[in-house]
């Protein structure tokens, strides 16, 4: 049996203390996503809170797509609110300019719409098909093609009898849909994998990326996390799934037909400077 330090508390969480995930709502917008922090002490967190970094992340997230990427006819609500989020705008892009500067400041080339907070990202809802396609063809791939004591320790975990990312958490997801008719992930249904993996889906891979419960998420305003014991797992298994052996050609049509794949490739970055600056990775 597999054994890692951070196990036990995964497999004690019921599903849904196991994942929560941002739903944020702004007047009349609705936006879901996957918040993460790369945790660095540095002049911002000096003068502003975690959860307020956080809402400077949505606020200019926002107020990028409203003013480039919304291609609908602008109402009154639209205009009002992009017109009063204006001066916290600019105020938010002056303190961020130090970012750029930053050892915990992440590829600005791979941010998301209007981030500016350098060590911060987002995984938007839904979780593409393609995108989940991607992965589960990934790790497929790895499991029948590479020797057992070379393929990473979470991913011998997750095909592990007694793996605690059982994939219930996910699945409950699966089945949710908002009010306004927004979905958690495009497929209704998990992508099963074969083989040495038979007893697994894609609801088990999104389990085991969800991270583990944070203690002090009071303070930080993030519910999960990738402790710093974690990380190097972490950054071991999300890179060779999303970078190794992953050709241009593969890279452009990922990136030209999913953003999901830039996203995790943000988040795979923030681990890697995670364990290099001897911190952790904040996700909700």
């Amino acid at each position: 049996m597999l054994v890692i330090e951070y196990e036990h508390e995964a497999r004690t969480q019921r599903p849904k203390q196991r994942r929560e995930s941002t739903v944020r709502r702004t007047k009349n917008f609705l936006s879901m996503s996957l918040e993460f922090a790369l945790q660095y002490s540095c002049p911002l967190r000096a003068n502003y809170s975690e959860s307020h970094l956080r809402e400077w992340g949505r606020l200019t997230s926002l107020h990028s797509k409203l003013t480039t990427g919304d291609a609908s006819a602008p109402t009154v609500d639209k205009l009002e609110w992009v017109e009063n989020a204006r001066d916290e705008v600019e105020k938010v892009q002056q303190a961020t300019l130090i970012c750029r500067q930053c050892p915990a400041c992440l590829p600005f080339e791979i941010a998301g719409e209007g981030e500016s907070v350098g060590c911060l990202g987002r995984i938007n809802y839904p979780i593409e098909a393609q995108f989940e396609k991607f992965l589960a063809d990934r790790i497929q791939l790895s499991l029948d093609t590479l020797d057992k004591d070379d393929q990473p320790r979470l991913l011998r975990i997750l095909v592990d009898s007694e793996s605690p990312f059982d994939g219930e958490a996910t699945k409950e997801l699966r089945r949710v849909v908002t009010e306004q008719g927004l979905r958690f992930f495009e497929l209704r249904v998990p992508i099963s994998l074969t083989r040495e993996a038979i007893r697994l889906s894609t609801d088990n891979i999104f389990d085991l990326l969800a991270g583990f419960r944070s203690e002090d998420s009071t303070h930080t305003s993030y519910t999960r996390e990738f402790p710093f014991e974690a990380v190097p797992d972490y950054y071991d298994f999300l890179d060779l799934i999303l970078r190794s052996e992953v050709s241009q050609s593969e890279v452009a049509r990922l990136t030209a037909r999913s953003r999901n794949y830039t996203q995790f490739v943000r988040l795979l970055t923030a681990i890697e400077k995670a364990e290099a600056l001897n911190t952790r990775v904040l996700i909700d």
